[in-house]
């Protein structure tokens, strides 16, 4: 190894439900759009940057197939051109009616903030997000990471399903790009003992856990169980101190808060003032405020960093590793500065002496481990399974298990049939059912209802169609064609294969 500080490794995990046609506010579309423009768009610019500047491995990007999805559909495509233009006449309108000096700055900001994306989006977005994304992997700007189709939480699948969703998301994703991710972002982190052999089965050959399973030795990758398949652990002591499930930079008070609204103007005018502040009495927004802080939690997040890897130097004798994991819509969705503080901290690392590379550059630099047999696991509240698998959400744990049955009681061996759009969007029902940020929602109290809905009119459907499968009923394909003609990802999906 060069003489470097160590090695640090960013990874970004992309991922929004199947969200088209199933509501606008304040979930559904809306949801999906605002994450667009304030997180992927700002992102992509900085990525698309980086490569004009000559850099390589900058950060390992996940994204899971079902948001590619909704990236590159036309629908979607024209409704969020349609979104941004609406944002442009709420800050023209902001701008009117708000009185306030600061405000009345923040809306002409606002203004060309909306303008830039309409320009960005019409100029390098016109056919979707795969062309960008596969010029960045082309050009090893990122390392791409996949994942199975609607983003499952894969220890409570069946082995058929779980091979099934996985090996489609990879083959998405390569039909897409061009070419099939090595690594994936394992939903939710999840793990089971054993899911390794599904992994090499795929040519999955690196994935992702939380520091827990690893005992919180996360300096070097590891091989899981006797397998080839490598898995990283993301280091909390480093990656909360951005965000956490209780503090991290976000939260200061001088950033801009995302949960209060100007309903009249659909906007955020307030910072975040304080933490027991009511939202009617926070402080509006000063962008300079929010600059200076920004530059004090950069070179707070480069000295954690840099302490942290000559920490692990003095202890272990050789250069360690950092791997730090965030969703990226926390970056411009959930805290408007951070689109700036990932540059502004890409750019210091180096300056740092830090070497900043993917999963993969930290396999090429030498860093792993002995083998290591992990326990199950996941990034979620105890890093254990109950987010998923709690009693919150113990019956729909039992209705995803009694649909995973049906499903594959339906098809049985359809290796020889003529293909079916029927059993094609039976599959594609059940998938939708499967996602694992319906339990996640419900667990956590965050749009509960919403997501409850999901999960039963997804099941329902599927039921209904199940139902005309069995019969024999003709009316299937029609059926089928309704269904589709609303929830249509992965048109290539075929039943056979499963």
């Amino acid at each position: 190894m060069s003489d470097y500080e160590g090695t640090f490794c960013l990874v970004l995990h992309s991922h929004l439900p199947w969200l088209p046609h199933h509501g606008s506010w304040p979930v559904g579309e809306e949801w999906l759009y605002q994450a667009w423009t304030h997180s992927y768009l700002p992102v992509v610019d900085l990525l698309r940057r980086f490569a004009d500047e000559g850099k390589r491995d900058v950060l390992t990007l996940g994204v899971t197939p079902v948001l590619a999805a909704q990236l590159d559909d036309p629908y979607t495509l024209r409704a969020c051109h349609d979104w941004l233009g609406h944002w442009q006449l709420r800050a023209e309108h902001a701008a009117g009616i708000w009185r306030d000096p600061l405000l009345r700055e923040l809306a002409a900001a606002e203004h060309r903030q909306a303008t830039h994306a309409v320009e960005t989006f019409e100029t390098h977005w016109r056919h979707g997000f795969s062309p960008l994304l596969r010029s960045l992997v082309d050009d090893d700007v990122i390392e791409l990471l996949g994942g199975p189709l609607t983003h499952p939480f894969q220890p409570l699948l069946e082995p058929r399903v779980t091979d099934f969703a996985l090996r489609e998301g990879l083959a998405d994703t390569a039909l897409r790009i061009g070419t099939t991710p090595e690594g994936i972002w394992a939903p939710e982190c999840g793990y089971a003992p054993g899911m390794e052999r599904h992994y090499a089965a795929a040519g999955v050959r690196r994935f992702l856990v939380d520091g827990p399973s690893l005992r919180g030795d996360t300096t070097a990758a590891r091989t899981v169980g006797d397998s080839d398949v490598v898995c990283f652990g993301r280091d909390l002591e480093v990656t909360y101190r951005v965000w956490s499930p209780k503090a991290g930079y976000p939260g200061h008070a001088h950033y801009r808060d995302f949960h209060t609204w100007d309903h009249d103007v659909g906007i955020k005018p307030s910072r975040v003032t304080g933490k027991h502040i009511e939202p009617h009495d926070k402080a509006p927004y000063e962008p300079e405020l929010a600059r200076q802080t920004l530059r004090t939690h950069v070179k707070d997040f480069v000295d954690i960093v840099v302490e942290r890897l000559r920490s692990l130097r003095e202890k272990h004798g050789e250069q360690g590793l950092v791997v730090t994991a965030y969703d990226t819509e926390l970056y411009g969705h959930w805290w408007h500065e951070g689109p700036a503080w990932l540059e502004g901290v890409l750019r210091a690392l180096p300056e740092a002496g830090v070497r900043v590379t993917t999963l993969r550059g930290a396999l090429e630099a030498g860093h792993l481990g002995p083998r290591y047999d992990l326990p199950a696991s996941s990034w979620g509240s105890g890093k254990d399974w109950r987010v998923w698998d709690g009693e919150q959400v113990s019956d729909m744990v039992a209705d995803n298990a009694a649909l995973q049955r049906e499903l594959l009681d339906v098809l049985g061996d359809s290796r020889t049939r003529v293909r079916s759009a029927a059993r094609d969007q039976l599959v594609r029902e059940a998938l939708l059912a499967l996602s694992s940020d319906w339990a996640f929602m419900v667990t956590k109290d965050s749009a509960a209802d919403y997501a409850r809905g999901r999960a039963h009119e997804h099941h329902a459907r599927f039921s209904e169609l199940a139902r005309m499968l069995r019969a024999g009923d003709p009316a299937a394909t029609a059926h089928a064609a309704e269904l589709r003609a609303r929830d249509y990802p992965f048109g290539q999906l075929d039943a056979r294969r499963l």
